[in-house]
């Protein structure tokens, strides 16, 4: 594999982020977003062909779909049906990993993607909802992507709504431990991140290419441990970033992250 030299800090994430699905073997992978959509799909054709991918409807495939529209004459790589019910088993049976991109991500590694500000019953914005968060969080594993990384999302405090569990032993549902939860990659415009710090502290794992630990540090309005080494995130290899293309061939990835910089900042 040869590494590319002219990347867009977007594809670097991808890269980053479909790491995240490389050693789950066959599970149901789910990418809420255009970055965590391209990242689970190249996970899917290079380091995880076990990996199983829905068409967002019922049926399952045996290629990822390309993102955005595609040519009247495209046939999708159709390979058995999965509806409702089925999800719901495989969601249940721990057999899913998500990642999406919630609004707030706490200390705890709780995640808001609900309601900001205000009161439990008048917040001041009212986002997605929790809807199955707080189920999926519990029974399988899950990824997070930041396009931004702040004080906003990375806040101080608990969440203003708590959607997803976290390592709060305060939070905890009846009958489960914190070794249940299973949160795996925090990816950002900045870093690449997990919960394996001390007690679960968030933890840096490695750096964009031009970033410091100083200004993840900056950014993030709770401590994070930074191990005594920190490597630099992995470039795109040209074969990765050709997958991309292909997956994405109307240049989405390039509307992800405030005005796209090269992936290699001064």
């Amino acid at each position: 594999m040869t590494a590319a030299t002219d990347y867009t800090l977007a594809e670097l994430c991808i890269v980053a982020a479909s790491q995240a699905f490389a050693n789950d073997g066959e599970v149901l992978a789910t990418g809420i977003g255009v970055i965590p959509r391209l990242a689970a799909s190249l996970a899917m054709k290079t380091s995880n062909t076990d990996l199983m991918m829905t068409d967002s409807e019922a049926w399952m495939l045996s290629e990822p779909n390309p993102i955005g529209n595609r040519p009247a004459d495209f046939v999708p790589a159709l390979e058995s049906w999965m509806g409702f019910s089925r999800i719901f088993d495989n969601v249940w049976s721990g057999k899913r990993h998500a990642m999406l991109g919630p609004t707030q991500i706490d200390r705890f590694g709780q995640s808001n993607t609900s309601a900001l500000g205000g009161t439990y019953e008048k917040p001041k914005t009212m986002m997605l909802g929790a809807r199955g968060f707080p189920g999926n969080s519990i029974s399988h594993p899950n990824s997070f992507f930041v396009p931004e990384h702040n004080s906003r999302v990375f806040m101080d405090g608990e969440c203003d709504f708590v959607s997803s569990i976290g390592y709060n032993p305060a939070r905890l549902p009846k009958g489960h431990k914190l070794d249940d939860v299973d949160i795996r990659l925090v990816i950002t415009n900045l870093c690449v991140m997990d919960f394996g710090g001390p007690n679960h502290q968030i933890r840096l794992v490695s750096l964009h290419p031009g970033v410091t630990a100083e200004q993840v540090q900056q950014n993030t309005g709770y401590p994070v441990h930074i191990p005594a080494e920190v490597p630099v995130t992995a470039a795109p290899t040209v074969e990765q970033l050709a997958v991309i293309a292909a997956l994405d061939p109307h240049n989405q990835r390039a509307q992800q992250i405030k005005d796209n910089p090269p992936g290699i900042r001064a």
